[in-house]
């Protein structure tokens, strides 16, 4: 009997209230200077806490840093939008350079149990995952005004359980910002409604994308109530 009993300790699976890590790699931007996904990548890294609400559930607050730049060549950016002159349809080439920093809550939903694999509930080492969250982001750099606003983060993942207590993964997500000065240059902002047409909330805004690999570790084992 103390055997058995013994055997199924050993095979119960010990959950954590909260993960942190860190995680780098790819920032590109969206808006009127590019158009095609992936295009001018750069840098970024970011440092995360994760709020295990379950197997399945949880909350990450993330704090990242990226590098953003692009260019209007080959696409036509009239010198002013707003003219409704003949002038104003004359092309300019814009070319930008910018640093973001985001700051920012995700709900987290795994596709399955994540955990080890052992015991009864028949969790998952790997899953895929969904995301959504809010957040703020701070455009800064370049030779421009310093700029802000709120974002949406909308993204999929995956992460594997390498030992009970590390995990590793990689995330992918389009932040989408409710500025439209992260595209801004030293001399003004001619990507902000380069058209004539007037932003509103989300609609011709500038967003930006996360690709990162990351690595976490689990801390404070969830209390377990004694049967002995």
């Amino acid at each position: 009997m103390l055997l058995s009993l013994s055997a199924m300790h050993a095979e119960e699976e010990l959950e954590y209230k909260m993960d942190m890590g860190a995680g780098l790699g790819g920032c590109f931007y969206m808006g009127d200077a590019n158009g095609v996904p992936f295009a001018d990548l750069s840098m970024m890294g970011a440092l995360t806490a994760r709020r295990i609400l379950n197997p399945r559930m949880a909350v990450k607050a993330n704090i990242a840093f990226g590098h953003i730049h692009g260019s209007s060549s080959g696409t036509f950016v009239p010198t002013d939008g707003f003219s409704q002159t003949a002038e104003g349809g004359i092309p300019t080439k814009v070319d930008f350079s910018r640093n973001i920093l985001d700051v920012g809550l995700q709900f987290e939903l795994n596709f399955w149990g994540f955990g080890t694999g052992v015991g009864y509930k028949g969790n998952s080492r790997i899953t895929p995952y969904i995301l959504a969250g809010a957040g703020l982001t701070v455009g800064m750099g370049g030779g421009a005004p310093a700029c802000g606003g709120l974002n949406i983060p909308v993204g999929i993942g995956v992460k594997y359980k390498v030992k009970p207590r590390v995990n590793i993964g990689f995330e992918w997500t389009m932040r989408f910002s409710t500025t439209d000065k992260l595209d801004a240059t030293p001399e003004g902002t001619q990507l902000k409604d380069p058209y004539g047409v007037e932003s509103k909330f989300f609609k011709n805004r500038d967003s930006y994308s996360f690709a990162m690999f990351f690595i976490t570790y689990d801390m404070f084992p969830k209390y377990r109530k004694c049967n002995n």
